[in-house]
């Protein structure tokens, strides 16, 4: 017999109750944007708070010294809080900061990422650069649905991840996608729920680029009515249709548009890639993001540089253009694949393309070709061991593009104690409205006079 059925669970030596009320002042932010406070000599943090609010906040995870908890009421209100352009905001677990000014967002962003070049390495840039920004909403061009079949109500449950949960929140509606996404998602679940292999669903990813389209992952056979109404979705929406019926096969079954690509418009290069390829979700900000890697970089025709975690091309083409003799390495040979077909397709012929594992040290014959420069835009764990490498070629500039706060600033020390300088960091907003920080940094040798 459960006696504590329904009351507040408490943790051991925890100061509140999980699932307990608490009222408390805000006074500041978190590096992830969660409102900060005290409470009976305790540190609050509240997610969805603002300083300067009263509020009353559930308690969802509690320590002798540390409480977490959620926004449940506004006492009294910041002069900053926005209303979010999302419904789903209270539950879907992405945009967390939709209640607070986009200026607000940068400098938390900001400042996670100079506190983590101090913790770690002790380091602040010669120059902070302003921040690439861009349209707040309707920038997304690339999401992932999941899917759950709900046995007792005999249905199909359509939507993001809950936060803090496994649970799904069916949406119908997500004000960051691109329009051409958003305006097929608000019809996506509705013809999901007429397929008869609904109940074998996967997910669906949604496509946006020059050449829209939606790959469906079914974990049983589709009959032909159930592509039909697919291949009838997306002829609605001017987008290719894809099935993926195991983690490796995707077959394209329409017959409208292109390959999937994305544009640089400013370089006129296009990118051709496979649907469930890694790309930029923010064509906009991924354009910034080009433009200012040239500017820092500054390569000179004949440069040798290096392209590391190259992906389909996304620097190393735009390198090539401006005349360095470029090479790319990437984990995966269907990359390296793509990557050199997108130098054919842009006419591009001093640039080529290398698979390596870039977990390792990277001590290759071809490194020692004499690189000047070097880019890397490695995954959330960073490349301790690969800018190791780098400082022990002895490269005059190291450009460093991250998506890790933490990693970036411990492999930032790695390169500082080999003799590199810090000259110039800045963020990247590729993900307005979530707390998820990008930044760029440019890191220059000690005998180097730039």
């Amino acid at each position: 017999m459960n006696r504590g059925r329904g009351k507040p669970r408490r943790t051991p030596d925890a100061p509140a109750a999980v699932g307990q009320r608490i009222e408390l002042a805000l006074e500041r932010l978190t590096h992830d944007g969660r409102g900060i406070g005290r409470w009976q000599g305790r540190t609050v943090f509240v997610e969805g708070g603002l300083p300067g609010e009263q509020v009353t906040a559930r308690v969802v995870r509690a320590r002798s010294k540390l409480i977490e908890a959620r926004l449940e009421r506004l006492l009294q209100a910041s002069a900053e809080r926005r209303e979010p352009a999302c419904r789903h905001t209270e539950l879907c677990g992405g945009c967390s900061l939709q209640h607070m000014p986009r200026q607000t967002q940068l400098q938390i962003k900001q400042q996670a990422l100079a506190q983590q070049l101090q913790h770690f390495a002790g380091l602040q840039p010669q120059q902070w650069m302003p921040p690439l920004i861009g349209p707040e909403y309707g920038y997304r061009q690339r999401t992932r649905l999941s899917m759950r079949w709900d046995v007792q109500a005999r249905r199909l449950v359509v939507g993001y991840r809950q936060r803090a949960s496994s649970e799904l929140v069916e949406v119908s509606q997500c004000p960051i996608l691109t329009p051409v996404l958003e305006s097929l998602l608000q019809e996506l679940p509705e013809v999901l729920q007429q397929l008869e292999a609904r109940a074998g669903l996967g997910h669906v990813e949604l496509i946006g680029g020059a050449c829209p389209g939606m790959l469906v992952r079914h974990l049983q056979p589709l009959p032909p009515a159930d592509t039909q109404r697919l291949l009838a979705l997306a002829a609605r929406h001017d987008m290719a249709c894809y099935l993926q019926s195991d983690a490796e096969s995707v077959s394209r079954i329409s017959d409208g548009g292109g390959s999937p690509a994305y544009l640089l418009p400013d370089q006129q290069l296009e990118f051709r890639f496979a649907a469930g390829d890694f790309t930029q979700v923010n064509a906009g900000i991924n354009q910034q993001m080009v433009n200012q890697a040239l500017a820092w970089l500054a390569v000179q025709p004949g440069e040798r540089v290096l392209d590391l975690f190259c992906g389909v091309g996304n620097f190393a083409l735009p390198l090539a253009q401006a005349g360095a003799l470029v090479t790319g390495v990437e984990g995966s040979a269907e990359m390296v694949e793509r990557a050199t077909g997108n130098a054919s397709l842009n006419g591009l012929e001093n640039v080529h393309f290398f698979q390596a594992d870039l977990s390792n040290s990277l001590e290759t014959d071809w490194l020692q070709a004499g690189f000047q420069a070097a880019l890397l835009d490695p995954p959330r764990d960073g490349a301790a061991e690969l800018v190791a490498t780098l400082a022990r070629n002895g490269l005059q500039r190291i450009l460093y593009v991250s998506c890790n706060p933490a990693t970036l600033a411990r492999d930032a020390g790695i390169l500082a104690a080999a003799g590199y300088r810090l000259v110039q960091l800045g963020i990247m907003d590729m993900f307005p409205q979530t707390a998820h920080v990008e930044a760029m940094a440019l890191f220059v040798s000690g005998k180097d006079k730039r």
